[in-house]
């Protein structure tokens, strides 16, 4: 599968998520969510400067097996969070609707390892 698509099936799941579900936004959130193992999915922007605000989410996430996505923009992952500003992370804590979109995510993400 391509990244783009995968892109673009994260960004549609956090938008169904933020709004029949949760979500948290922002590095310090996404991080205390998949240490305690709420999260469902991470996702990162890729143009995160510096680097080391974000460096240890992914392997967190393999620690924990949290799936995990990179997505390349801070401002698209920000937008599709439904926020006003871009934002270097995004963890679904509750699909809501998006549980189906969620599963296919996950299993083409699991394909692509």
């Amino acid at each position: 599968m391509a990244e783009n698509e995968l892109q673009e099936k994260a960004f549609e799941v956090i938008e169904i998520a933020k709004r029949s579900g949760k979500i948290k936004k922002g590095s310090n959130e996404v991080t205390k969510a998949v240490e305690k193992g709420i999260a469902k999915l991470a996702v990162v922007a890729g143009d995160v400067n510096p680097a080391e605000i974000v460096m240890h989410i992914e392997p967190l996430c393999k620690e924990k097996s949290v799936p995990f996505i990179k997505v390349s923009s801070k401002d698209e992952l920000g937008t599709a969070a439904g926020l006003p500003v871009s934002t270097t992370a995004v963890a679904v804590i509750n699909e809501g609707d998006a549980k189906a979109q969620l599963e296919k995510l996950v299993k083409e993400l699991n394909a692509t390892e």
